[in-house]
């Protein structure tokens, strides 16, 4: 029989009128019927009506559409708290954060600020209004405390002994070197062992370093075995470099290693007192730190590091550390006072070097040869003989006295906590409930390495039924880019070089499964979408360039592709470095760095023609995590390119089975989420309109 449209209107106007039911099957004016209140006059059902429709398009990230919803709805309810969060929250993820900070202290005023969601809404305030890094840094004005301690020992069950050196992963985790159980134990962000590596049929002997080379393999050196040994990315062993002895490319208790930006190995022997050269391959190259006119000569070599073009080693009897250059040339003392007995060696992304001191853990800018104290270890026994910054921004520390890895974090990030994000609930399955998570820091840092047990959902403060944990972004290996193409002048005599960029692009992400193109955008006046299936070349060449092409509105087509993309993903720029005299015209430089930023986007830029990268676009590098490189280089862009499947990620997906009543799909549905790590923790809560039935 042929339904009458008008027939179905009437009754769903009529439904809306009626009262909820709650979950005991009474009549109730209570929370579940939806966030806008006010009573069930015109203007109120307009307003829960444009509410509904401003909160799906937000979950589409259909972000510009939600915010004109939103605003409808606020014309119907001037002033009503909850459409005003919402409403920052569209433009927040629009990247047009200064007009949020207003809508949410609008909606902070509404709300109260001693009420559970004012509370809430001034943490989420104060940590974007405070934000100004992105990236694991260590800032001179924050000192670094003891945040936690992952322990060697269980009861009576031994994880690891005598820790002599950690060595992060992208993923969160972290190889710990054990030197007292002779083997490494990669270990996560709550101290769990994941993984344990004891070597070949005989076993490491008393392995003491870990540095990770090129091609993913990674150099461990046994101090009491006197070699190298070689392992593939996941620890396994292959092969050896070097035996005892005092000839060349041997080792007597060699200890801390390096690599620099051309793969190659130095060794720290110890016994012999020197420093020991090594191409990726293991073939041996030279030695250096013996006594000359210049140079007094190593006493007791330690630490090691290699970057800016030289390589800075430590000596602990000396509480010197001095500067080489790669073909082991002496050039002079960095460091020369002020030291106790420095141990490892390790370069941060800031370029600024790490030093494990006694108990303590020492920061040193290289230009300057400033020192400062970063951070002490506050366990009784304590000999810190390795450190380095994991990836959510935190120092471990390798605690060899208490046979133990202390976890150092910044003090603002521990007041602070974690600034935890419910961006998007799918209700496709329901009664099951996806629920997408972003996890970073007060810094925009994100955090990963996060497992199951770090979270907790609740639907209007009860635990959820069926609480599942997905698979998390950090652990994705597959990356989507769009590619953004500058139409300009500069580049209309470098479509050769377009199309070699575009093709070394498809190139590499053919090397990583399950990633691809998702489209080419053409930053011309009127910037477009490319046809660019089985045609690469040919959308990489264009066909209009204009001098009045737009890079901002080509860089926001380019994002809003990869919304719904895969979690890693980069927009990689490919031009000529300038971004031209109409670039910002409608959208600002800080308002594209936070909407990629806000959605979990990196920037990525290629340079053509030999052209250098203007200060605009490296600041949407820097802002994002993305890098510039230039296209015709001996490695080529293919690391670029296969760097964004590595880009640390704290998206987390979690389902759970609703048992809320839904009210024939008017219900509006409440979900928390509260993230702990350590010490440090974060909630966020936000609520979903069911399906309706």
């Amino acid at each position: 029989m042929k339904k009458n449209p008008l027939l179905i209107v009437l009754l769903l106007v009529l439904t809306a009128l009626l009262p909820a039911q709650t979950a005991d099957g009474n009549d109730d004016e209570g929370p579940l019927r939806g966030p806008v209140t006010g009573g069930d006059d015109i203007n109120a059902l307009h307003a829960a009506e444009e509410f509904r429709i401003g909160v799906q398009a937000y979950y589409r990230y259909a972000f510009n559409e939600a915010i004109l919803s939103f605003e409808r709805s606020l014309a119907f309810r001037p002033g009503e708290a909850v459409i005003l969060d919402w409403l920052g929250k569209a433009y927040y993820r629009s990247g047009l954060e200064d007009t949020a900070l207003r809508q949410w202290r609008a909606a902070l005023d509404a709300y109260g600020r001693n009420s559970g969601p004012g509370m809430l809404l001034g943490t989420r305030i104060e940590t974007v209004s405070n934000r100004r890094f992105l990236l694991p840094v260590a800032n001179d004005e924050v000192r670094y405390v003891e945040a936690g301690r992952y322990p060697g020992r269980y009861e009576d069950y031994v994880l690891f002994h005598q820790p002599t050196a950690v060595l992060p992963a992208d993923d969160g985790s972290a190889w710990v070197v054990a030197y007292g159980s002779n083997e490494i134990v990669r270990i996560d962000v709550n101290g769990v062992v994941k993984d344990r590596k004891r070597g070949p049929l005989n076993g490491f002997d008393r392995p003491y370093d870990l540095v990770r080379g090129t091609g993913g393999r990674l150099y461990l050196s046994e101090y009491r075995g006197s070699r190298v040994s070689v392992l593939n990315s996941d620890g396994d062993w292959q092969s050896y470099i070097g035996s005892r002895g005092l000839a060349p490319g041997m080792f007597i208790g060699p200890q801390n290693l390096t690599v620099d930006e051309d793969g190659y190995l130095y060794v720290v022997d110890y016994g012999n007192r020197r420093i020991s050269k090594f191409d990726p391959d293991g073939a041996y190259i030279l030695s250096f730190g013996f006594r000359s006119a210049l140079f007094p000569g190593l006493l007791s070599p330690t630490g090691i590091a290699a970057g800016n073009g030289r390589i800075y080693a430590a000596d602990a009897v000396a509480k010197q550390i001095y500067m080489f250059d790669p073909n082991g040339n002496y050039l002079g003392i960095l460091i020369n006072g002020g030291l106790r007995g420095p141990e490892s060696l390790r370069f941060l992304s800031d370029g600024r070097l790490l030093v494990a001191d006694t108990n303590r853990v020492l920061l040193i800018d290289t230009a300057s040869a400033i020192v400062r104290e970063l951070g002490l270890a506050g366990n009784e026994r304590v000999r810190i003989v390795g450190a380095d910054m994991d990836k959510n921004g935190s120092v471990l520390a390798a605690n060899f006295a208490a046979s133990e890895v202390s976890v150092l974090t910044r003090f603002d990030d521990l007041a602070s906590g974690l600034f935890v994000q419910i961006q998007r609930v799918s209700v496709d399955r329901f009664p099951v409930v996806t629920v997408e998570i972003n996890v970073e820091d007060r810094l925009r840092r994100p955090i990963v390495g996060l497992e199951g047990l770090n979270f907790l959902l609740t639907e209007g403060g009860r635990d959820v039924a069926e609480q599942n944990f997905l698979s998390p972004g950090y652990r994705s290996s597959a990356a989507d880019i769009s590619i953004l193409m500058e139409r300009s002048p500069n580049t209309a005599n470098l479509r050769d070089d377009l199309a070699a960029a575009v093709r070394d692009i498809n190139r590499a992400l053919g090397e990583i499964p399950g990633s691809r193109i998702v489209s080419v955008i053409s930053a011309g006046a009127q910037p477009q979408r490319e046809r660019h299936e089985n045609a690469l070349e040919t959308a990489a060449r264009g066909a209009s360039y204009s001098p009045r092409w737009r890079f901002d509105l080509g860089l926001r087509l380019a994002a809003t592709d990869l919304l719904p993309a895969e979690r890693k993903r980069s927009v990689v720029y490919v031009g000529s470095g300038a971004v031209g005299q109409l670039a910002f015209e409608q959208y600002g430089l800080s308002e594209l760095a936070a909407y990629l930023a806000n959605n979990n986007i990196v920037f990525n830029a290629v340079i053509a023609g030999g052209g250098q990268p203007s200060a605009e676009l490296l600041y949407l590098c820097n802002e994002t995590g993305g890098r510039a490189m230039a296209l015709y280089r001996p490695e080529g862009i293919g690391e670029l390119i296969k760097s964004v499947a590595n880009t640390p990620n704290g998206s987390y997906s979690i389902s759970y089975r609703s048992q809320l009543p839904t009210d024939f799909g008017r219900a509006w549905l409440p979900v928390e989420a509260e993230v702990y790590l350590m010490e440090r923790s974060g909630r966020d809560s936000t609520g979903y309109f069911p399906p309706l039935e």
